[in-house]
C-alpha cells in the first residue's frame, strides 16, 4: 500500500495543445526525461489540425520544485508554439469527481 501512496503523490498531469508541426512529442519527452520524470501514460491525436496531448507522469524523482517545473513547461511550450501545462494529479481527479 505504501508504494501506492508515494505513486499517487508523485503523480501529475501534463497536457499539450497546439497547431500540429514535427517534434511537439519529442522535445517534450527529452525534456520530460532529462528532469527523470517518468512517462506513465500518453495519449495524443490530432483533431482538427491541433495537436492534443495528455501525459500522465511520475514527478517524484524530480529534483527540482514543482512550480518551477510547471514554469519551465510553460517556456517549452512558448518556444514550440503550443500551451503546455501540469497539474497534481490529486488536483486533476478532484476537479473531475461527480
Amino acid at each position: 500500500m505504501r508504494e501506492s501512496q508515494d505513486k499517487k503523490s508523485g503523480g501529475a498531469i501534463i497536457t499539450v495543445i497546439g497547431v500540429d508541426h514535427v517534434g511537439i512529442t519529442a522535445k517534450v519527452c527529452s525534456f520530460l526525461a532529462e528532469r527523470g520524470i517518468n512517462i506513465e501514460e500518453i495519449s495524443q491525436t490530432i483533431l482538427s489540425g491541433n495537436f492534443v496531448m495528455l501525459m500522465m507522469v511520475d514527478v517524484s524523482k524530480n529534483t527540482g520544485q514543482l512550480e518551477e517545473l510547471k514554469r519551465e513547461l510553460d517556456e517549452l511550450g512558448k518556444s514550440m508554439n503550443v500551451s503546455i501545462s501540469m497539474m497534481h494529479e490529486e488536483v486533476f481527479s478532484a476537479m473531475h469527481r461527480i
